[in-house]
């Protein structure tokens, strides 16, 4: 009996075109074009009241004069720094508690949502509450202290403490979200392998190494990825809690920028710093891509 072939259906490359036409607009019109009048505007003078004066064109003398300023370097430093620290804390926190509700069996959905809100929450409200807690001396903190017979601590005011205080409130506030996308990839996990491991004899210490955590390769690649560049986006916690203080302890990137793009009025310089931030996540986030894309070789 003759076989009949299977005909696989032909793509239609004008539909394909058609269909990542709206992501090709909105990719260049919300992404590239801004990002060219921003390095236009970084290659001039510009102030935010410019006055009578045009502004003229200086080509790379912002660029030099912001690699010249030691606050741009405190500022850079201060955003490593929030990144090594935030990173760990945010995320093993989220990953213990995905494998916690991942074992839940009743009220999942609202243990989900209730620690999903606060990333949803407005930074600005939650950055106003934390304010109050880490209040001297009088906040919900020292109070703690107090009835510990600790001495009270300026959280906000000690360089010392300034950078933790903010490393603390932002891992609280944000690690719902990085929950979220661990507790999809531990579903994924066929729950076959860790029956088959149990009955080998593996503890559940031994299950997450040698189960848990390879499964999650990918997604903590992404989850990585993330939690870095939001980390280097840090702004409304600075703005609304420190002011970059106390002497420049807690200034970033992003509120490098906007202080001399606002406070001073110099648009021209601050756009010349974006252009340096944005180049920078750009940088991390093709290494941290290259790494997975090895990684899904290998």
């Amino acid at each position: 009996m003759k076989e009949k072939a299977i005909r696989l259906p032909e793509k239609n490359i004008a539909q394909e075109i058609l269909m990542i036409v709206p992501a090709i607009c909105l990719l260049v019109l919300f992404m590239v074009i801004p990002f060219f009048e921003g390095f236009k505007l970084s290659l001039t003078n510009q102030k935010l009241i410019q006055g009578p004066v045009s502004p003229k064109f200086i080509w790379f003398r912002n660029y030099v004069e912001i690699l010249r300023d030691k606050e741009f370097w405190q500022a850079f430093k201060n955003v490593v720094l929030f990144t090594v620290m935030v990173i760990p804390l945010q995320c093993g926190f989220a990953l213990f508690m995905a494998n916690v509700l991942n074992r839940v069996t009743y009220g999942k959905g609202w243990l989900r949502g209730l620690f999903f809100l606060p990333y949803i929450t407005p930074m600005v409200i939650v950055a106003m509450i934390w304010r109050s807690m880490y209040q001297y001396p009088e906040g919900i903190m020292n109070i703690v202290f107090n009835s510990l017979g600790l001495k009270p601590i300026d959280w906000l005011g000690n360089e010392k403490w300034a950078m933790p205080s903010i490393v603390f409130l932002s891992a609280w506030q944000a690690f719902g979200f990085q929950m979220i996308i661990y507790l999809g990839g531990l579903q994924s996990i066929p729950k076959s392998i860790y029956e088959a491991a149990s009955i080998d004899g593996a503890n559940p210490m031994q299950q997450f190494w040698s189960i848990t955590f390879p499964s999650l390769r990918e997604t903590n690649v992404l989850v990585l990825i993330v939690t870095t560049i939001q980390a280097l986006k840090l702004f409304t916690q600075i703005n609304i809690m420190t002011k970059g203080g106390p002497n420049g302890a807690t200034n970033t990137l992003v509120n490098y920028i906007y202080t001399k793009g606002f406070e001073a009025q110099k648009i021209g310089y601050s756009s010349a710093a974006s252009v340096i931030l944005f180049i920078l996540i750009l940088i991390i986030f093709l290494i941290q891509n290259a790494l997975l894309n090895k990684k899904q070789d290998s």
